[in-house]
């Protein structure tokens, strides 16, 4: 299939599929103002946490890995951070690292400095309606989906997830790396059981000696809280859904990965400096993962379900995948597309990927997903320590 797509180019050499300003709130005592911009000025995104202070050590580094990589994504034209004046993640820290690794507009506004929320939200509001206003005269090009970094998410599962919409999302992965494009493979928790498929197909004895060293990381946290993991997985919603054990989720969910093969593993929120398969250790927790994936670069995410969800992202587009088609007519307003029709006997694996990749080439080239309609801004940091 001959597809084209386009997209923004950026300084940095990125490409964007999305032209969003960022009002990026450092600290959960800005997020009420970043919001209050994002209500004043058409063109912007924010985010709700309640990140941002009383963190140190890698717990603390991997939430500013997180900032920055969401101020990072392509898709981001210009970003105004939003702290506070007093938090352990300082503003200031955020805009300058921003700034330095992309050469976009980015502004710091702080609550402090301005004399209170009402001050600041004026300023950050006049910074952000200047930047809407130039990243509006941009215009999309031509692009290659050799440019793209797409993630791959499946929540509330089903028995159908394995045999339908994950195989579906197999095929555009393998696709996207035979184009030269990079397909994130994230959720360690729901690997498990499934990491020797995958490290059968390391690109080397270092890849694959990472995947079985990040599983038996994931399942010790577990263990050092006195639990086993699998009181949590299967889910309640995947048990109604048909799934009886862990290993029976982690089968389907590695079919998200395709065939070709696994070229490295990055820590959480890094960007991925491969092309090809690469794997993000995250959790399985939906809004942590998908945070994850667009802190790391990717542009589009394509998100699985055989339950149904309304999840989305404040600056990456997310197909959601039905497996069934039930569940599809069910939650018509909140679903994209349906693989259902593979377990129905109406479409192959092979004909449902490429329709697939169809709405993934027309969704990059600005056809806005359900998600996005419905302003589904959802955010959550993986948190890997104690606050203080």
């Amino acid at each position: 299939m001959s597809l084209k797509i386009t997209g923004f180019s950026r300084q940095d050499g990125q490409v964007g599929i999305r032209n969003h300003v960022l009002i990026l709130p450092t600290i959960v005592c800005a997020t009420q103002a970043a919001q209050n911009v994002t209500k004043l000025v058409d063109g912007t995104v924010s985010v709700i946490h309640q990140h941002g202070c009383a963190q140190v050590g890698s717990d603390y580094e991997q939430t500013f890995r997180t900032y920055v990589g969401m101020g990072l994504n392509a898709n981001v034209y210009g970003v105004v951070v939003m702290g506070l004046g007093c938090e352990t993640h300082q503003g200031k820290s955020v805009a300058e690292e921003i700034a330095k690794k992309s050469n976009k507009p980015v502004e710091l506004v702080s609550i402090q400095d301005y004399g209170g929320t009402l001050q600041a939200t004026c300023e950050a509001a006049r910074i952000a309606t200047k930047m809407v206003q130039d990243a509006s005269m941009l215009e999309r090009e031509p692009i290659a989906f050799s440019d793209l970094i797409v993630g791959t998410e499946c929540g509330g599962s089903d028995a159908c997830s394995g045999l339908s919409a994950n195989p579906a999302v197999g095929y555009v992965s393998d696709a996207i790396a035979d184009y030269g494009g990079t397909s994130i493979l994230a959720e360690t928790t729901e690997l498990i059981g499934a990491e020797h498929l995958l490290a059968g197909r390391a690109a080397n004895d270092h890849v694959a000696k990472r995947v079985y060293e990040v599983i038996e990381a994931m399942e010790n946290r577990a263990y050092q809280m006195g639990v086993d993991i699998r009181t949590g997985n299967p889910s309640p919603g995947n048990k109604q859904g048909g799934l009886t054990t862990l290993e029976e989720k982690s089968l389907g969910a590695a079919a998200k990965a395709g065939t070709r093969t696994l070229h490295e593993i990055v820590d959480y929120a890094k960007r991925p400096t491969k092309k090809g398969l690469v794997w993000m250790d995250t959790p399985g927790h939906d809004i942590e993962q998908l945070t994850g994936m667009t802190a790391g670069g990717a542009q589009l995410v394509l998100f699985t379900s055989g339950r149904g969800t309304p999840t989305g992202s404040p600056i990456a587009p997310v197909i959601k995948i039905a497996t069934n088609t039930a569940m599809f007519e069910k939650m018509n307003e909140n679903i994209d597309f349906n693989a259902g029709t593979i377990i129905e006997g109406k479409e192959s694996i092979e004909s449902t990927g490429e329709r697939l990749l169809a709405e993934v080439a027309a969704v990059a080239s600005g056809k806005r997903t359900k998600a996005e309609i419905l302003k589904q801004h959802d955010f959550g940091i993986w948190r890997i320590g104690p606050t203080f």
